[in-house]
């Protein structure tokens, strides 16, 4: 797949991206209105984490403020069974009551099969561990979505939307077809109108794919065993990105085969092609292709066994300081060495 051919109809999606800018003038002035929130505690939320917050994080905090003034937090808990964690509790002053100094806010509600990409904010069934998150391409940049992860069931990341407004609706959407006692669907129904209010008044929108994400779909150079995507830069000779030279469905095969060799030696033999294709990657980097270490590191990481920790070790950390995505390739090493499936939260005792 090359990644240049698919960056060419940008000029055509710019130009239709202005007109409906122009078309939206009115929902640009009302966007501008910033939530309530002062100025110190949102560099403090955005420091612990050095990652820019979207405006609509923090609207969502002001809208959970007025359904529970005491708990924002836990406006949502039973109701619609999701809570708000990560950067909101920075927000709610969690990490002032935490015992430990030593906080690594990289691996706080990290979760199993979240890449470096991921930045969670709401936590749903503990059961499936279904979470939301923003995902961002590129660490100095805003997210491009919000994506939703059940880490019990595998690595597959969903789009659920530009903003956590939209996420939330589609969440609660579903919600409500599932739930049949009258009484709970009343409650739903009454925060999803008052979410769909807010949102409009705000100007967000509530589609689950919007033309923004439509065009950040047209960089994406793979789709990686996530299903999320892989931007990476590609230049008009097509530098940047190089293919895999196996499916995805077959780099399944590999891997399977190597976590499920019986003994080290067969494991060994099993390796051989991952080994090969790592010789292919440092070819690819010495001609700037950088974007085939990043994904046979991600897919790796994303299959999820501990025999590829040290391949993912080797290749993500160069992969995305290749990208100049500095802080990702400290992210991803700091959740190699500790890499957990439960106690997930760094702020409790």
């Amino acid at each position: 797949m090359t990644g240049g051919g698919k960056r060419r109809p940008r000029g055509a999606a710019g130009a239709a991206g202005e007109q409906q800018c122009e078309k939206n003038g009115d929902v640009k002035k009302r966007r501008s209105n910033q939530a309530d929130i002062p100025d110190s505690l949102r560099q403090e939320a955005e420091m612990c984490y050095r990652l820019k917050l979207p405006e609509d994080f923090y609207q969502f905090w002001k809208f959970c403020e007025e359904l529970n003034p005491e708990k924002p937090s836990d406006a949502l808990v039973s109701s619609v069974g999701l809570t708000l964690v990560g950067p909101y509790d920075i927000l709610a002053g969690k990490h002032k009551k935490a015992k430990s100094t030593d906080l690594n806010f990289n691996l706080h509600w990290r979760f199993f099969y979240d890449p470096p990409e991921f930045q969670t904010i709401l936590v749903g069934d503990s059961k499936t561990q279904y979470h939301m998150g923003y995902f961002r391409d590129v660490p100095d940049e805003l997210p491009v979505w919000v994506g939703a992860n059940e880490a019990k069931k595998g690595c597959a990341i969903s789009q659920a939307g530009d903003n956590v407004f939209a996420a939330v609706k589609l969440f609660l959407s579903k919600k409500l077809k599932e739930v049949t006692e009258k009484k709970k669907n009343a409650i739903l129904k009454d925060i999803d109108e008052k979410l769909t209010r807010t949102a409009k008044e705000l100007g967000y929108s509530l589609e689950q794919k919007t033309m923004k994400m439509k065009q950040r779909d047209k960089k994406v150079v793979t789709k990686a065993f996530h299903g999320a995507g892989l931007v990476v830069p590609v230049d008009k000779n097509d530098v940047g990105y190089r293919e895999l030279p196996e499916t995805n469905a077959n780099l399944k095969k590999i891997c399977k085969a190597i976590v499920d060799a019986p003994t080290d030696d067969e494991r060994l033999k099993a390796f051989a092609p991952i080994q090969e294709m790592l010789t292919l990657v440092q070819f690819a980097n010495d001609e700037c292709d950088y974007g085939m270490g990043y994904e046979l590191g991600m897919d790796l990481f994303c299959y999820g066994s501990h025999y590829f920790h040290k391949t993912v070790g080797q290749l993500l950390p160069l992969a995305y300081t290749l990208l100049k995505r500095n802080l990702f390739a400290e992210i991803i090493e700091s959740h190699l060495a500790s890499r957990q499936e439960e106690k997930l939260d760094q702020l409790l005792p």
